[in-house]
């Protein structure tokens, strides 16, 4: 339908308007509306259920004088869109909306528009983005929090980036010379957000700061920080002595000037971050695998864990070799000093 088109409907084929309003209609105003009707605009009607967005008062001042219908226009979106049109028009023109219908207006759109950022429902209800921020609680607490926020320019934007920063890491763990640019593209992240995990990793920390992330039921692990007092956001609980032994070592080994000071031992602790594992991990991933692939997740499981085996075993064998050579060093240095 054209912009601007009206159509003449009789009052009583009109539904109540689902207002805003918390008092309903203010008699008072519908009075002020009667005297002046013929400049008033046309009502705008929802046409699936014929139900009033913006304009009762207008319908009442019509009734008032005798009239059996009025102008109308037509609005065809859904329901949700409907009441946030008539929160909207309200804000925009006619009897204003007192703050007490404002902040209820809030709490509604919240629940059947959840991804809606404070600012977008600010500007939709005309309240401020603090006030709709301390609504929000109180009117989303029954359901879970999405992880996407509309905003004011009608984009989508993730509240949570803990994936995305792994991913990052990962990517800059495998591929040290990999443009961040290259990063960015394949992760979704902000080129400062991409620069913040490169300075963690080169500090050796977690790519994910730890007030970010999110509660373990909500994201895989991340990569465990070189604290024990971070592991509990980390989601390894630090219940099991052998898994604070770990984390304790992992510490310990993350301190070491000679790895922290060169560029390949900062590379080695980044990857050492990436792959790190305690019992307490692998038990809150088990549950998510389902029955049919288990099979094929245990096959991979068992391949790390061989891989892991053999690295073992080479850094053993290593160190057997550095200790003949440091005692056949030490040998030597005495057969020198005894001739």
């Amino acid at each position: 339908m054209p912009a601007g088109f009206t159509h003449r409907v009789r009052i009583e084929a009109l539904m109540p308007a689902d207002s805003p309003r918390l008092n309903g209609v203010d008699e008072d105003h519908v009075r002020r509306l009667a005297d002046i009707y013929a400049t008033l605009p046309p009502v705008l009607v929802h046409r699936p259920t014929m139900r009033v967005i913006d304009g009762m008062h207008r319908v009442a001042a019509a009734a008032a004088k005798g009239l059996t219908s009025v102008e109308v226009q037509y609005f065809d979106g859904a329901e949700e869109d409907a009441f946030l049109r008539s929160v909207t028009a309200n804000i925009a023109h006619g009897l204003p909306l007192s703050t007490a219908d404002r902040k209820a207006a809030a709490r509604r759109i919240l629940r059947f528009r959840r991804d809606l950022s404070d600012r977008a429902v600010a500007a939709y209800t005309g309240l401020d983005a603090k006030t709709v921020a301390a609504v929000r609680p109180r009117s989303t607490e029954e359901f879970p929090r999405p992880n996407i926020r509309v905003g004011a320019d009608g984009r989508a934007h993730p509240l949570d980036r803990t994936a995305e920063r792994i991913r990052a890491a990962e990517l800059m763990t495998r591929h040290p010379d990999l443009p961040l640019r290259a990063v960015v593209k394949e992760t979704g992240l902000s080129l400062g957000t991409a620069h913040d995990v490169r300075r963690r990793l080169l500090r050796g920390e977690a790519p994910v700061p730890a007030g970010r992330r999110r509660a373990p039921a909500d994201r895989p692990s991340p990569l465990p920080a070189p604290r024990a007092a971070d592991t509990a956001g980390a989601g390894v609980p630090p219940g099991s002595s052998r898994t604070r032994g770990s984390l304790e070592t992992l510490r310990r080994l993350a301190g070491d000037p000679s790895l922290r000071h060169s560029e390949s031992g900062r590379r080695f602790l980044r990857w050492l971050h990436t792959h790190f594992m305690v019992d307490e991990a692998w038990r809150q991933q088990a549950g998510a695998v389902p029955p049919h692939c288990t099979e094929t997740v245990a096959e991979l499981a068992l391949q790390c864990s061989n891989a892991w085996k053999r690295f073992a075993e080479d850094l053993s064998r290593r160190r057997l070799s550095d200790a003949t050579s440091a005692q056949a060093r030490h040998a030597a240095s005495e057969q020198r000093q005894g001739a």
